[in-house]
């Protein structure tokens, strides 16, 4: 595998900020998948940044262990690991955008009440991935689950069909909201923390999806006139639906994807959910990024002078792509992970800034390799 030519070599020097930032936050995300691909090495991106060139910088941040010393780099120290192990490459893009998620915090029910009505559910017995090898001919080659059934997989049911009864008795609920809105942004999130009624703090993260197409209710709002697109935010759907709580079905079942979860620990409450790199997700230094182009792991400096929603000030970042998304694609395309709780998400339901993506690559791949 080739380096792509789409990379132009920097110097640190070229990245505005670089200096000012907190290098040891970036070096512990890191730090978590060194250990990861112990168990499970990351499958290599298109654009070539091999995963076989970390070895050497995952095996030194392993060596900083709790045995000899703090797991945590100071600033300079772990500055000094990420140029000694890395180069960095500017992504040319004239649409470079990066947006926040986050993990909500919602109170819940171990079971159903009148006040908690409103299930998560876990993967179904009958829901079947997809691929191109039991793929029958005529299904949506979008689609990479369905329904299994004497005659074969069938496409699934959709969010409207499953929110109308479809699953109903089948023992798939793993806990009852209060709100269907909350349930709804706790699927467009994929994990949520819950505060259940017993005095637990629990977690679901996503386990699978009915596999229809995602359509984001702002789009829809904006499409039909309700909400300008320019105004688009988390907070201004919360704000609609609240204001038109007997329209929320006829907009959120236009969105016909429908998320499955399965329970998950709360391990240590600084950190977010277990995401698609198999490491749990660090605020505000974890990106998710477009895994088919990307290599999980690869460290992304992120030059966004206009974003200011994380800490009052331009936002110019050292990030470790850990997550992906459906949403998420394209080379200089990024979500920036915020956190959890209410105060995250009053962060991530604004972000959507302009933004350089620098990609650190290994300095094995970079002689010769990129322009």
């Amino acid at each position: 595998m080739s380096l792509s030519p789409l990379f132009v070599e920097k110097a640190f020097g070229d990245l505005p900020g670089w200096n000012d930032d907190d290098h040891s936050a970036a070096f512990a995300a890191f730090r978590r998948s060194a250990f990861h691909v112990l168990t499970k090495p990351y499958r290599s991106g298109a654009l070539g940044v091999d995963f076989d060139a970390f070895a050497d910088a995952y095996a030194e941040a392993r060596t900083v262990s709790p045995a000899n010393r703090s797991p945590v780099l100071t600033r300079g120290e772990a500055r000094a690991f990420f140029e000694r192990h890395f180069v960095p490459a500017l992504i040319p893009a004239e649409n470079g955008l990066v947006t926040g998620f986050y993990e909500p915090q919602v109170e819940a029910s171990p079971v159903r009440t009148d006040r908690f009505s409103v299930p998560l559910l876990s993967r179904p017995a009958d829901l079947v991935d997809i691929d191109d090898a039991n793929r029958p001919p005529g299904l949506d080659p979008y689609l990479a689950f369905a329904r299994q059934t004497p005659n074969g997989p069938v496409e699934y049911h959709d969010r409207g069909e499953i929110e109308r009864g479809a699953l109903d008795g089948k023992g798939l609920e793993i806990a009852w909201l209060a709100d269907k809105v909350d349930a709804f942004f706790i699927h467009v999130q994929g994990a949520a923390r819950l505060a259940m009624t017993d005095g637990r703090l629990a977690r679901v993260t996503y386990a699978a999806k009915s596999g229809q197409r995602f359509t984001g209710p702002g789009r829809i709002l904006s499409e039909i006139g309700e909400i300008p697109l320019a105004e688009v935010t988390m907070q201004s759907i919360r704000a609609w639906f609240k204001a038109h709580p007997d329209r929320v079905d006829e907009i959120l079942w236009q969105n016909r994807s429908y998320i499955f979860f399965r329970p998950a620990d709360v391990e240590d409450v600084a950190l977010g959910p277990i995401a698609a790199a198999k490491v749990p997700l660090t605020p505000g230094r974890s990106i998710a990024v477009d895994r088919l182009l990307h290599t999980f792991g690869t460290p992304f400096y992120i030059d966004a002078p206009t974003l200011a929603a994380f800490d009052a000030k331009p936002f110019r970042r050292l990030m470790i792509a850990q997550d992906t998304g459906s949403a998420i694609t394209g080379p200089a395309r990024g979500d920036l992970f915020a956190g959890s709780g209410d105060a995250a998400g009053e962060i991530a339901g604004v972000v959507r800034n302009a933004a350089d993506f620098y990609a650190l690559v290994p300095r094995a791949l970079i002689a010769g390799a990129v322009r």
